[in-house]
């Protein structure tokens, strides 16, 4: 990917759980650190869609910050910036919805989710569903477009977005002339199914995960909490089965997941040591990343003067294709 511009979303959703710095955070930053031109945004104006309370989009959106920087994300490296920062995304987005045609919404999954569980409720089937929803994938389009970017990491179950951006992109290109990048997706690796306290997918919806940066005892207590079978110590384990032994896996030195993985399947190890010893293992991965992140939380100012350094950074190059765009439609092109 040299010499490619690589462009990354996460969710003002708050505090990241354990899932998700295994399954995402993790990777995206392993990946960062061999790649060119990278961005990186906090998707605050989407979580609108869908969250009401302001002082909760306030927090969650500096937990996130502060959770990427102390978990190893290189401002200098990776452009780091609030997506509302950027006020020439919402302005490429009035330009981007005029070339989209209402079809291509109609086809969006989230809004035909949305439709079909008005229906089996036996609701009208846009109840609830707002403009915004609507309209998220032109808004993700720009996110997309205004900073040039040619490659967009996404799962499985998020190529449409690229594919609504590359069309929307050759709506504008194909009416006018040529001056947005079609991007194209890099479809990441089925990330493994990180399991929470009850056994099940480990989701903040569940009420069944493992918050990353907790008072350390508070964790502890939590994975004291994960449900086993009745096994007693003396008896073989199927570790591959097991949420000690798979959240042990990601957080201790190979040498110690190899001899936990011993002892369950010969015998001699109980529930209760083997949660000690992964709440071991997991208070020793994150007891600098906590320090760093309690830090950011404590000093706000600072967080923002990243995400403003950063936005200054996005802002040059966002500024640069909207004056394209304006150009190319007809519009004073911006100074």
């Amino acid at each position: 990917m040299a010499g490619k511009t690589v462009l990354t979303g996460v969710q003002a959703t708050g505090m990241p759980h354990l899932g998700n710095y295994i399954g995402a955070i993790r990777p995206a930053l392993q990946k960062a650190a061999h790649e060119g031109k990278s961005f990186l945004f906090i998707a605050d104006y989407h979580a609108l869609n869908s969250v009401r309370d302001a002082a909760a989009l306030t927090r969650d959106t500096y937990e996130v910050a502060a959770c990427w920087l102390a978990l190893g994300l290189d401002p200098a490296q990776t452009v780091f910036y609030r997506q509302s920062d950027i006020p020439e995304i919402f302005e490429l987005t009035v330009a981007l919805m005029a070339v989209t045609p209402k079809g291509l919404m109609d086809r969006s999954h989230a809004y035909k989710a949305a439709k079909d569980k008005n229906e089996a409720e036996g609701r009208d089937v846009d109840a609830n569903v707002n403009m915004g929803l609507y309209t998220y994938p032109i808004l993700m389009a720009a996110d997309i477009l205004a900073m040039r970017a040619h490659i967009v990491p996404v799962g499985h179950d998020q190529t449409q977005h690229i594919e609504f951006a590359r069309d929307i992109a050759g709506y504008l290109n194909n009416t006018f002339k040529p001056v947005l990048v079609q991007p194209e997706g890099l479809i990441q690796p089925q990330s493994a199914t990180v399991q929470g306290l009850d056994g099940r997918k480990m989701s903040k919806s569940y009420g069944n995960h493992i918050p990353l940066f907790i008072d350390a005892k508070a964790r502890q207590k939590l994975i004291m909490k994960i449900v086993t079978d009745s096994k007693l110590p003396a008896d073989p384990k199927d570790p591959d089965t097991s949420t000690i032994f798979q959240l042990y896996s990601y957080f201790a030195p190979d040498a110690d997941v190899a001899l936990m993985r011993e002892a369950f399947l010969k015998g001699g190890m109980g529930y209760g040591d083997a949660k000690k010893l992964l709440a071991a293992a997991v208070e020793e991965a994150l007891a600098e990343p906590s320090h760093l992140y309690n830090e950011y939380m404590s000093d706000l100012p600072k967080l923002d003067a990243i995400l403003a350094e950063g936005a200054e950074k996005a802002r040059a190059v966002a500024r640069a294709t909207l004056s394209d765009v304006r150009q190319a439609v007809g519009l004073k092109p911006l100074k």
